[in-house]
């Protein structure tokens, strides 16, 4: 254990700060000759032959944060230079269709998973694995590189969404960007010293930081993302909020600066130089016309989250229907308030019941409904929480209905839920309203019901999932002013 805690834990993305560099490619051949040389593929033969289908609306992105001991990370903290490549982080970036809204949702080292089939380097695949910590998908087949393809299986086979990218960013390159933009200004609740940074030390060390406002770049912004016990409440789970705010402040700090190519070659250089991404971005062309795609992703607009969690032990366990809701919410593209990010334009289709607009309030708020899938098509129970949760109801429950030949939704209420019912109804317009005698609301889903039927919900505050609005936050958000309290 003393060995584990003592390995650095990065969690930090580049990706959407990579995005703004395509704003300096225009007609720039010398940029993708330059940039072309450093970046580094793995192989797409390890990923599953099980992958998800792509009914995905937009786009995502698997960053990987990984203390490799190779290419010089083990001197900026990476630990033992003949031990294998771990990784500290996952960061899966849903870029929606619309390219102007975008999410990262973290997903805790410590987080108990499944490990799907791994392909080794001797050429078998390793057998599945469950209630392991999923930063072990990295480390299987134990080389220095670790493992990405074994990573993005398992993060396909959590969330149910097929993995379109995946980037592996190292300490070195994280170290050299926040040098090349010249640090990032965060606050610190209290001084902060070595052994705050390894707890392992037997003395309490010299100070790292001092209390208070500062710039910190290259090995202090390192360390500064590494600490754990001496800001906050000390727990992984605070690391990483801290974390995404960090990188929000990175983010709005590269755009401030200024967009040029006298600022920005340098900061591609950076980044490009210690990644190593899937073969469908494994050319300066191919990153930067992906990174194109995002260039007009709004800051305002880009949240970031961490998976819906509970401690279990010394551990971090999903928590479902949250979790589930969650990945349905981004397979139909919409945001964490609820709202339609598809890109589509036009009203419903003739004929059909008209969906709350946009002045009506549903609210959800203080309502619980369980919902059931009546039918053999899987997943709609799933598709379904969204699009209540998205209202602001809690979904304590979710399954499949002793009935799976439901040729019709049936919403049954107990005494004195009326009123709440018919809310829930206003969501499936075309769903059978029925008194019952249990207490409760619950929704059994028939073979009318549609992937995304369910009448698109408006913003407010209370649509993001439980385990998940806790964490989410702007990605312009101040970091300091964040700390300065917490």
């Amino acid at each position: 254990m003393g060995r584990r805690r003592k390995r650095s834990r990065l969690r930090i993305t580049l990706v959407t700060g990579l995005a703004v560099l395509v704003l300096i490619t225009g007609g720039a051949g010398w940029l993708y000759l330059k940039l072309n040389g450093n970046i580094d593929t793995f192989g797409s033969d390890g990923l599953s032959r099980n992958r998800p289908a792509d009914t995905s609306k937009g786009e995502n992105v698997l960053v990987i944060g990984t203390d490799a001991r190779t290419g010089g990370n083990s001197d900026l903290g990476g630990g033992d230079r003949h031990d294998i490549g771990r990784s500290d982080t996952a960061f899966l970036l849903h870029v929606y269709a619309d390219h102007r809204h975008a999410v990262g949702i973290s997903i805790p080292r410590d987080t108990l998973v499944t490990i799907p089939p791994c392909k080794l380097p001797d050429g078998t695949w390793s057998s599945s694995r469950t209630n392991v910590m999923f930063n072990a998908a990295y480390t299987t087949g134990q080389t220095a590189e670790g493992n990405p393809a074994c990573t993005q299986n398992t993060v396909e086979q959590l969330t149910g969404l097929r993995v379109d990218h995946t980037v592996v960013v190292d300490f070195k390159g994280f170290s050299q960007l926040t040098d090349v933009v010249g640090g990032v200004r965060v606050c610190l609740p209290n001084d902060v010293y070595q052994n705050d940074l390894n707890p392992n030390r037997p003395t309490q060390g010299k100070r790292l930081f001092k209390k208070g406002e500062q710039t910190v770049a290259g090995q202090r912004a390192l360390d500064y993302v590494r600490i754990r016990h001496g800001i906050g409440d000390g727990s992984d789970i605070g690391r990483i909020q801290r974390q995404q705010s960090f990188v929000s402040s990175l983010i709005k700090k590269i755009k401030s600066d200024g967009l040029t190519p006298t600022k920005l070659l340098p900061l591609a250089d950076a980044a490009t130089k210690s990644m190593t991404v899937d073969p469908g971005l494994g050319s300066a062309d191919k990153l930067l016309s992906f990174a194109m795609s995002m260039k007009d992703v709004d800051l305002h607009n880009t949240k970031f989250v961490t998976i819906p969690w509970k401690y279990e032990g010394n551990r971090v366990a999903v928590v479902h229907p949250d979790a589930d809701a969650l990945w349905a919410a981004l397979k139909k593209d919409r945001t964490l308030d609820g709202k339609d990010a598809s890109g589509k334009k036009g009203g419903a289709k003739a004929g059909s019941s008209p969906s709350p607009s946009a002045t009506e309030e549903i609210s959800g708020e203080g309502v619980s409904v369980n919902v059931y899938n009546g039918t053999a098509t899987p997943g709609l129970a799933a598709d379904a929480a969204a699009a209540l949760t998205g209202r602001g109801f809690t979904v304590p429950a979710t399954g499949n209905a002793a009935d799976r030949a439901r040729a019709t939704t049936t919403i049954t209420y107990g005494p004195g839920e009326k009123a709440h019912a018919s809310a829930v109804a206003r969501l499936f317009p075309d769903a059978e309203l029925t008194a019952g005698t249990a207490p409760g609301i619950g929704v059994v889903l028939g073979a009318d019901y549609r992937p995304g039927s369910a009448a698109s919900p408006t913003p407010t505050p209370t649509t993001v999932p439980s385990g998940v609005a806790d964490t989410a936050r702007s990605a312009d958000q101040d970091i300091c002013s964040h700390l300065s309290y917490g």
